[in-house]
């Protein structure tokens, strides 16, 4: 096993850990521990509320989650000899939930997809299921099962939804201001339009005093992607992915964590992917002046794992960009596309006998397909979305008999 360069004893908060991590983006964060080029490593995560989340059937604790606190952040781990305008070459290794570990924190054996309430964050469908819903995932091995979503088993594409580098202080400011600037375009909008720094629930590491309140008063919310990585999402982001990350402040710090048992492409109901605690193994090397040699300025590039489970048959729904609620068009808006691909399998699987809401939790965390398949012939873009048949333990395909009905149970509701 690699040497444990950040460790996460699960019974306690990340606050509470001998090396706290931190849950905001600022350069300042001081660095937990550091390696050498060239070096195998291990970081041990806290699930991204901090285990707000219980294993239990009421989603009270999904509608009450205090998002402020998130995400919380392994790290930063510094790499000796980096310097702005490098690459960071990251090789993923192996991760997985907590090992040989069962208990109350996500990750000791099970997970959870979420629907954040919209008056919390919301989802990709939140105007359709505006209210707050959770499932519990058990772990089988590479395999998972719900009591909320029966008849639903499959594979999971283990991945980081977050990792990145420090922003440097003038790429933080860029941030800052142009984020404020879209906030300040509807300021009253629910959800918001992004999320402006935000001292409540701070954490910035090993820092104290002043500099922590100056991390905590300027740093960047955690939610977004961004040119130092971030929060991504991307399911294929799992063993056997190599990474190159912009580097823009001396050692890098490279942090993360948000560690998924699976997901579907979008993440859609925002808390989609099935969350867990959990450990990730790391190689790291360098590419000097490499930012400027590959024109990687802007975002990080990566090359897929290998690692996915192997389903050959899909059903896949189609959407346009044409609101049917309203009977509205839009000009090639892949957004509202792929928000009809989803709304049509929803409905799809209601036929089944599963609920909307219940449909939705499967949809982020199984090992769905999404993709951009016209974004040419004016006006409507085409988005499809590639549901695995083989993740239900009944015939989904259509047939002149019609689809067979059953008590699905329900999801996780709020009381």
């Amino acid at each position: 096993m690699p040497e444990v360069v950040f460790s996460v004893d699960q019974s306690r908060s990340m606050r509470d850990q001998d090396v706290p991590g931190h849950n905001r983006w600022h350069p300042d964060v001081p660095v937990a521990a550091m390696v050498r080029p060239g070096d195998e490593f291990r970081v041990e995560c806290r699930e991204w509320t901090d285990a707000q989340i219980g294993n239990n059937d009421s989603a009270n604790d999904v509608r009450d989650v205090e998002l402020n606190a998130t995400h919380m952040l392994s790290g930063p781990i510094g790499v000796e000899g980096a310097e702005p305008g490098d690459l960071l070459v990251v090789d993923i290794l192996d991760l997985g939930p907590v090992p040989q570990q069962v208990g109350d924190a996500p990750g000791q054996g099970w997970g959870y997809t979420g629907v954040f309430a919209k008056a919390n964050g919301g989802g990709f469908l939140t105007d359709y299921f505006p209210d707050a819903y959770k499932a519990i995932w058990d772990f089988h091995g590479q395999t998972a099962t719900s009591r909320h979503l029966p008849g639903v088993r499959f594979t999971g594409i283990t991945h980081p939804g977050l990792f990145g580098t420090a922003p440097s202080t003038e790429l933080l400011q860029s941030w800052n201001r142009r984020e404020q600037a879209l906030i300040d375009t509807d300021p009253e909008r629910v959800p918001p339009l992004g999320l402006a720094p935000e001292p409540d629930a701070g954490l910035a590491g090993k820092a104290t005093g002043s500099e922590a309140e100056s991390i905590l008063r300027d740093g960047a919310r955690t939610v977004p992607a961004r040119e130092n990585g971030g929060n991504h999402d991307i399911k294929n982001f799992t063993r056997g992915s190599r990474v190159f990350y912009p580097v823009h402040v001396s050692g890098a710090k490279l942090s993360g964590g948000d560690l998924h048992f699976s997901q579907g492409d979008g993440e859609i109901t925002f808390c989609g992917a099935i969350e867990m605690g959990g450990y990730i193994d790391f190689h790291v090397d360098l590419i000097k002046g490499g930012m400027e040699k590959y024109g990687v300025t802007t975002n990080p590039v990566f090359m897929p794992g290998n690692v996915e489970p192997r389903y050959s048959e899909f059903l896949s729904f189609i959407g346009i960009s044409v609101d049917h609620d309203t009977d509205t068009n839009y000009y090639l808006d892949a957004t509202v596309a792929y928000r009809r691909a989803c709304l049509n399998a929803v409905e799809y699987l209601k036929r089944f006998g599963y609920t909307g809401e219940q449909a939705y939790l499967i949809l982020g965390a199984a090992p769905i397909e999404g993709r951009i398949s016209g974004i040419v012939d004016i006006p409507n873009a085409c988005c499809s979305l590639y549901l695995p048949t083989g993740i239900f333990d009944f015939d989904i395909r259509p047939t002149a008999e019609g689809p067979k009905s059953a008590d699905r149970g329900q999801c996780a509701v709020t009381s």
